[in-house]
């Protein structure tokens, strides 16, 4: 563990604050991955309320605990991004098609506008945005299982 070139803290308000080396105080700073999905407990900028970064983290693993459990719980609290677990039953293969899926967080029923709303970002990782906005995460391809590759072979 290296030394942290600030601290941080809650203020009554339940915001973070930060306090950098320099004895500077940033109030109400925001946690952002800057890569969400490809790594996301490395790389974290903490930006204050004008939108100017006032912290930097390499990887939240290297934080002290209290510093990177500050970090991820303010991030747990804006990010929500279910896994698609499996594919139960696509409506058309035609779009727009309404999908029932299970997710890491039970569950769902996303409406696909059209193909282009699935992206790739790897070869076995996929991002699925709803008609509502809200992305879903294929972690990796193969772990899905057979059925629902099937499914979504269709659509990619």
């Amino acid at each position: 563990m290296t030394q942290t070139p600030f601290q941080l803290q809650r203020d009554s308000f339940g915001r973070l604050v930060l306090t950098a080396a320099d004895g500077s105080r940033h109030e109400g700073v925001t946690p952002v991955r800057a890569f969400p999905i490809a790594a996301p407990d490395e790389g974290i900028s903490l930006i204050n309320y004008e939108g100017h970064e006032v912290g930097w983290a390499e990887r939240l693993a290297d934080l002290p605990a209290e510093i990177a459990g500050l970090i991820e719980e303010e991030l747990a609290s804006r990010e929500f991004v279910p896994e698609i677990e499996r594919i139960v039953e696509v409506s058309s293969f035609a779009c727009p098609s309404t999908w029932q899926v299970a997710t890491n967080r039970g569950a769902a029923q996303l409406i696909l506008k059209g193909e282009e709303d699935i992206r790739r970002l790897s070869q076995t990782r996929l991002l699925i945005a709803d008609s509502h906005g809200i992305q879903f995460l294929v972690r990796d391809l193969s772990k899905l299982d057979r059925q629902s590759r099937k499914l979504l072979d269709r659509f990619l």
